[in-house]
């Protein structure tokens, strides 16, 4: 039986999405701005690109009611979706997108 763990508050998230932004930089991606919810009712991430030449976009995940590690893994996976990353790329990046949390202060302290 799986229980349920609470909520990630604004502030919390703020500052994962802070870590991740961070480290997306330092690896030479491209950081997404991190929201939530999204504006789509009923699913759990959303990607937004923003048009033209930019390569940027918008993370946008559900936090209410949902488990802290599927909250960073949907944020996780949005670095590297955003950055349409290939397979063996994708697979480092999630890596060290993990370990960057693991290892970052206790306000931004996932696993």
């Amino acid at each position: 039986m799986q229980t349920q763990s609470p909520s990630l508050n604004t502030a919390e998230f703020a500052a994962i999405a802070r870590a991740l932004a961070t480290a997306s930089r330092r690896l030479g991606l491209v950081a997404p701005g991190f929201r939530c919810p999204p504006r789509i009712v009923g699913v759990d991430r959303t990607l937004r690109r923003f048009g033209g030449d930019s390569p940027g976009g918008i993370v946008a995940v559900a936090l209410k009611d949902r488990p802290l590690a599927a909250v960073v893994a949907d944020m996780i996976e949005g670095v590297v979706v955003l950055n349409r990353l290939a397979a063996a790329d994708a697979t480092r990046a999630r890596s060290a997108l993990w370990l960057t949390l693991e290892q970052a202060p206790h306000d931004a302290h996932v696993a």
